[in-house]
């Protein structure tokens, strides 16, 4: 008996079967068009760094109490006075022979003349040199939200990139676009990381205590299907990354993957759509390489049977044909 026709209805038999889960179909192609889910336009969106010297590099600013800061208070020469006491909620604090005292958003050196002055009055000290110890502040902090998230306690004041390296350091999915919030400052302080470690002094500002530091996370691409290296791509946050770029990164086609029928899946406001790409003729030169966008998705089918040869399947399909060829004898 000639097993040659019955191989070849069995392989066809089996790609009958398997086509549904390699091939989508017209109503699978058709749910990636239409309405979608608000893709953010948030992401990789242009912004205006800030240039003002005066609000990058401002003078030292001088520490002023807030409530929930802890002081100890000191006379020179007098050791029978030192209290040590927290700011209320109001601003206000209670002390010895004084009584109440109002010194929420003071410096320690107007705190200290504050004190002076009304033990002067009561009479209890001729003279008094008062100095005040900051012993504890849940004030004196930075906050790094985002991408990354840390408390990051500043005395005096910190430079950006330490506080990002106490923080954890960048991740590769975070935009190098930093944006800072500060009191006092109608604005937000936008800074610009770069990539250049020869011109990382110029955005290494001074961060104080009371700034928020906001990461943003930067657009990725996803690739999907037969390439060797699946998942996302961060975008480059200074140029643009192409299609065959993106490729690269992602280790290339692998054998089984249909070059010819490449599809890049694009969300656009609320409307999601398929664009075919021939990565051959991409490759050629005879159509241009697309620049990707935030969010892409770029789908590489695969052949089932080059699927099948790769991952060892070919002597599956040779064992149904056997076992077809048996049954119609």
């Amino acid at each position: 008996m000639n097993l040659r026709p019955v191989f070849r209805t069995g392989l066809l038999a089996i790609a009958a079967l398997c086509l549904p889960f390699v091939l989508p179909d017209a109503s699978a192609h058709a749910q990636f068009n239409g309405p979608s889910l608000a893709a953010s336009n948030s992401i990789n969106r242009p912004v205006t760094l800030t240039t003002d010297p005066a609000i990058l590099y401002p003078a030292n600013r001088e520490l002023r109490l807030a409530p929930g800061d802890q002081i100890a208070v000191h006379i020179y020469g007098a050791t029978d006075y030192s209290p040590s006491v927290r700011i209320s909620i109001d601003g206000s604090i209670h002390l010895p022979l004084i009584g109440t005292l109002q010194i929420k958003g003071m410096t320690l050196p107007e705190a200290e003349r504050l004190i002076e002055k009304k033990l002067m009055e009561g009479g209890m000290y001729r003279n008094p040199q008062v100095s005040l110890q900051l012993t504890d502040s849940p004030n004196q902090v930075a906050t790094v939200t985002g991408e990354l998230h840390a408390v990051v306690p500043i005395n005096g004041q910190r430079r950006l990139q330490d506080v990002l390296a106490v923080a954890g350091g960048l991740t590769p999915l975070s935009s190098h676009t930093i944006t800072i919030d500060r009191l006092g400052v109608d604005q937000p302080i936008v800074i610009d990381l770069g990539t250049d470690p020869m011109k990382s002094e110029e955005s290494n500002i001074p961060v104080f205590a009371g700034d928020t530091i906001i990461i943003a996370r930067t657009g990725v691409v996803y690739m999907l299907g037969a390439f060797k290296n699946v998942g996302a791509i961060p975008l480059p946050p200074a140029s643009p990354l192409t299609l065959m770029q993106a490729a690269t990164v992602a280790g290339g086609p692998g054998f089984e993957g249909k070059m010819n029928q490449l599809r890049l899946i694009r969300t656009e406001g609320t409307n999601r759509t398929v664009v075919s790409v021939d990565m051959k003729r991409v490759l050629n030169g005879k159509d241009p390489d697309p620049v990707l966008q935030s969010d892409d998705i770029v789908l590489l089918p695969s052949n089932m049977i080059k699927s099948a040869i790769k991952s060892g399947g070919l002597s599956t399909l040779v064992g149904f044909a056997s076992i077809l060829a048996v049954a119609t004898r």
